[in-house]
């Protein structure tokens, strides 16, 4: 997985112009990374463990995770539940192998924290985010669902296509 995120790169980088940001966060809409924060959040995975005394459960082997078109998947994923029990989500921090489809967008991370209430989904850790033909990568990228927009820091690096958004 880590050979394919730096081919992919790797690639990107050679064949178009790269526009590098020397500034610590850069701010950029992501309409196709749009999501219903209002659907069900369904979750799947090889094994399932639960606390009930902590409010918290364990997916691991294999997670993925879905809300409407948005798609997460992992090596593992803790989901703390809010108060009144399982059946409110309050956050889900899924790591290893971190992967995010929605729409045209895909993102892979280390390390992601899906906040459910707000929408938020901060992904952590060699970052890289492609949309279309546009890929940037970065250590932090946090995207809000709700309304497409996103903040991403720690050495910002983007590829543009010409005639792109």
């Amino acid at each position: 997985m880590q050979m394919l995120r730096a081919l992919r790169l790797a690639l990107a980088i050679t064949a178009l112009p790269l526009i590098t940001s020397a500034a610590m966060a850069q701010s950029v809409a992501f309409g196709a990374m749009k999501a219903d924060v209002s659907l069900p959040v369904e979750v799947a995975a090889d094994n399932f463990s639960i606390n009930q005394s902590t409010g918290m459960a364990e997916f691991s082997g294999n997670v993925l995770i879905g809300q409407g078109e948005m798609k997460l998947s992992a090596d593992q994923v803790v989901v703390e539940y809010a108060e009144g029990g399982e059946s409110r989500i309050r956050n889900l921090r899924a790591t290893g192998n971190v992967t995010l489809v929605n729409g045209p967008g895909a993102a892979e991370a280390q390390e992601a924290v899906y906040e459910v209430s707000t929408g938020d989904i901060t992904l952590i850790g060699d970052v890289l985010l492609t949309q279309g033909d546009n890929v940037m990568s970065g250590e932090r990228l946090t995207v809000n669902l709700a309304n497409g927009t996103a903040q991403a820091s720690g050495r910002v690096r983007t590829v543009l296509q010409p005639g792109s958004n």
